[in-house]
């Protein structure tokens, strides 16, 4: 069910470094990489942790830039898991939509405020 966790980070060059000794530990590589994003697991479709600058400009703090991510089978379920979320209570952090060639999700707060994503890969 979890299809990655994030975690924030106010140096990437030093949280690249780290987890990418730490994690072939683990026959871990990264997988993805953007600017101020970096991804691990042991394939792209796999299971993954991450590590990225905090989308809301502020510093990296112990749960800010933190995300649970929920794999999906489909966009379809994406966008079912997402409007249930919303219905729930949930509040909005980014609306379903592709975000690249290949990777289609939504983001959004629990009640609690906690950070969510339901996510696909795939085309």
């Amino acid at each position: 069910m979890i299809g990655y966790v994030t975690l924030g980070t106010n140096d990437m060059q030093r949280a690249g470094a780290f987890y990418d000794a730490l994690l072939a530990e683990l026959g871990a590589s990264r997988v993805m990489e953007a600017d101020g994003f970096i991804a691990w697991g042991s394939s792209p479709q796999g299971v993954a942790l991450s590590v990225i600058r905090p989308y809301d400009g502020n510093p990296a703090t112990v749960g800010n830039g933190v995300m649970v991510a929920l794999a999906a089978e489909s966009r379809e379920a994406v966008e079912r898991v997402y409007n249930k979320a919303m219905a729930l209570g949930a509040s909005d952090e980014g609306p379903v939509g592709p975000r690249g060639d290949t990777f289609f999700a939504g983001y959004f707060r629990d009640p609690d405020g906690n950070k969510l994503n339901i996510f696909y890969m795939g085309e």
